[in-house]
This record gives C-alpha cells, structure tokens and sequence, in this order.
C-alpha cells in the first residue's frame, strides 16, 4: 500500500523505482487525491490497483485480496536473497556473480521464486517445466541438486528446502 502523500519520498516516484528495479509486488494506491490525472500518474508509475481516500475497510480488504492472487506483469527481475533472476534476458545473479544454468534449472528456479517463500510441489514443478512429458522424480531431484551446485559456486548454500512428501522451496540462505 503506498500513499501518494509520503515523507521523503512520494508514492509515485516510490512505485516507479520500485517497478524500475524489477520488483513485481503487487501496489496499491490509497490516496486522497482522486482527478483522472492523479490516477492517470499512479497507473503510469506502475501501481495495480487505485483507491481513493475515504474508503470502506471491506473495499479495500477486497482489493488486497484480489492483488494477492495474482502478480503484476510488470517485473522482469525476481528477488530472492541475494539472488536476482532476470526473466527478459534469462540469466541469474548471485552475490553479484554470474550463476551458471541451464534452461531447466533456470526454469525451476523461477518457478521457486516467483512461488517464494511458499513451497512449490513436485507435481507443479513437474507440469510447470516439462507438462505433459515428465522424466519423474528422479530427474526433477538431479535437476535440483544442479542448481544447488551452481548456486553454491557463486557462494549460496541452503537456500533451497526439501519439503518432505510435497517438494521445494527458496528461502533464507546460509552464505560461507
């Protein structure tokens, strides 16, 4: 939720660097100001949703709700500790370092970080990368231990979880 109306930095310039630096949270405005031009500017800046002040708390739960379901198409990076992955040029960053993948692994870990931090299950992982054609469970395990590996080589260990019975996750890393 951002105002328009903030300290130090507004609400539009915020959404545009925001947007600018690839991040694909969903924003929105909850403002006063209410012209089309103002909301003309905060959709221009990149926001998802516009609501003008005064508001009815059930109007905005709704919104948020409906944000929440689904992402902005906006981002061509995602995020996740230090590691960045840029979705238009297909290549990764960790710790600032080049990480070295191939089109599966690039493909599963956007698939774990755009689903970070929930769990992402085998079967979605399955369907998302290869549909209908799935190697089974084997290959998807070898896949993941590549893309620990080439992680690890750019100094990011344990941030990919096992979730037993169900499948993976991208969370919080331990670097050496």
């Amino acid at each position: 939720l951002l105002d328009i109306n903030m300290p130090r930095m507004n609400g539009l310039t915020l959404c545009e660097k925001l947007r600018s630096e690839g991040f694909d949270t969903p924003i929105l405005m909850l403002t006063a100001r209410d012209t089309l031009d103002d909301k003309v500017a905060g959709f221009n800046a990149g926001t998802d949703d516009y609501l003008v002040k005064p508001f009815e708390i059930e109007e905005l739960l709704l919104r948020i709700r409906a944000l929440a379901r689904r992402k902005s198409a906006q981002a061509t990076k995602l995020c996740v500790g230090d590691i960045e992955l840029n979705v238009a040029t297909r290549s990764a960053t960790a710790l600032g370092t080049p990480v070295r993948l191939t089109p599966t692994t690039f493909n599963l870990l956007e698939a774990l970080m755009l689903a970070s931090p929930d769990p992402v299950s085998q079967a979605a992982l399955f369907q998302g990368i290869w549909g209908e054609e799935s190697p089974g469970s084997s290959a998807l395990r070898v896949h993941i231990h590549h893309l620990r590996k080439a992680l690890a080589a750019c100094g990011i260990n344990d941030i990919i979880k096992t979730v037993p019975g169900y499948g993976f996750a991208i969370g919080n890393e331990s670097s050496e």
